[in-house]
């Protein structure tokens, strides 16, 4: 029975942990946009959303993953460490989800400091890797096989490129780029 508590609480973790991730790059988005702005609005923005960026990271998203990773370690220990092929994988994508973390905490760290280092589009497609990972761990978690797997990679990279595209047309479509 503590295996489901245990798996439920993975979950709920697991979701809170995207969230914020979704929403901290969405902050950092803002933040690189305000630095566009003339004073005061410039420094009345930046500090607001560095200290909502502040609030979530620290509030919600470290906690997020951090109690994500004991609670799956938890999984695996009630497994007896027993892994399946679907699950290396899985974990191959959770570390790349990590590393995508640590880097996002670079950014945090830049912004904290007054530094924007990357434009709102860059930021703009750095955004979707998060869900690039949310579709490839979610797939390889509900089909957990091979061939699956395989129709589930081809069809993140169309996904990808899909969302690659739509950045484009948004950010045509929000400078006011039109091509004749």
């Amino acid at each position: 029975m503590s295996f489901y508590y245990l798996k439920a609480l993975h979950i709920i973790f697991v979701v809170t942990w995207f969230a914020g991730l979704f929403y901290i790059v969405r902050l950092f988005i803002y933040y690189a946009e305000a630095a566009e702005k003339p004073e005061p609005e410039r420094s009345i923005l930046q500090k607001q959303y560095a200290l909502m960026q502040k609030r979530l990271w620290y509030g919600i998203t470290w906690p997020s993953a951090l109690l994500t990773l004991v609670l799956g370690l938890s999984l695996l220990y009630t497994w007896n460490w027993a892994i399946p092929s679907w699950l290396v994988w899985k974990l191959c994508f959770v570390a790349g989800l990590y590393l995508y973390h640590y880097l996002c905490h670079r950014i945090y760290k830049q912004q904290q400091a007054g530094q924007v280092k990357y434009s709102s589009t860059q930021l703009r497609i750095w955004n979707e890797v998060a869900t690039v990972f949310l579709f490839s761990i979610v797939f390889l978690v509900v089909l957990k096989n091979s061939l699956s797997m395989l129709w589930g990679i081809i069809g993140l990279l169309l996904f990808s490129a899909i969302l690659m595209l739509a950045i484009r047309v948004y950010k045509r479509i929000r400078t006011g780029e039109h091509r004749p």
